[in-house]
């Protein structure tokens, strides 16, 4: 695909075009569609044919609202993360917030796995539910006390914890009969004696992992904190 001329792609940050009335074909319907038409059959699946089909109308009418399928992915993204609001648990420490922000977060991508392969893409996601979300961790953040690159390398150790999480688990396939296969390879090979010794290819408690992961990382940003403010956060 060409680079557009003025260097915009994203959808976000492209003015809207507007004409008077009503198109029959509004932006709303055909974002609900697109996330329909992802969860059914993924984003692989995805084109604007099989999107104006879904829609009932011909190809070129969508092009009024979205000018590449890539818009159309933007949009579905930001979509699924409008359809619940974010929050932190109540009364809460600053922990205890970040955990439920992103494990709402995880939940949302895993309740559409299309949508966590779609980081890999060069677009940033700048849509206004996700970012609300992202607003609500680094202004969690630096409540604790992060400022400046801290709070940057904090959101994004996080981010990237939670992404990755959702991405591995929503991508990963593998049969049982390829697990002992693999698993007994491992054993026989001998270069990888702590692979075969922690049963690598049989590790798939995703959410056990995630959580752990996560207390990893909460807790050497706790101490972070600690080293820097001369004592525990706030």
């Amino acid at each position: 695909m060409s680079e557009p001329k003025d260097g915009v792609r994203s959808v976000w940050l492209r003015p809207r075009r507007t004409r008077k009335g009503e198109p029959p074909l509004t932006l709303a319907r055909i974002v609900e569609a697109a996330v329909a038409l992802l969860d059914e059959e993924g984003i692989d699946r995805l084109t604007m044919r099989r999107l104006a089909e879904r829609l009932a109308v011909v190809a070129p009418s969508l092009y009024w609202h979205v000018d590449t399928k890539d818009d159309v992915i933007d949009l579905a993204v930001d979509a699924i993360f409008g359809e619940v609001p974010p929050g932190t648990a109540p009364g809460g420490g600053w922990r205890e917030d970040v955990a439920s922000v992103l494990a709402a977060w995880r939940a949302a991508l895993l309740r559409h796995p299309w949508a966590a392969a779609v980081p890999a893409r060069q677009r940033p996601t700048i849509g206004p539910n996700f970012l609300a979300w992202m607003e609500i961790l680094q202004s969690t953040l630096a409540r604790a006390g992060f400022s400046g690159k801290g709070l940057a390398a904090a959101t994004w150790a996080l981010y990237n914890h939670v992404m990755g999480s959702a991405s591995t688990e929503a991508a990963l396939r593998i049969t049982d009969a390829e697990r002992d296969l693999g698993q007994r390879q491992l054993r026989a090979d001998g270069r990888y004696p702590t692979l075969a010794a922690n049963g690598y290819l049989y590790d798939d408690d995703w959410d056990g992992s995630f959580s752990t992961g996560l207390d990893y990382l909460l807790d050497g940003l706790q101490a972070q904190l600690a080293a820097t403010q001369g004592s525990g956060p706030r």
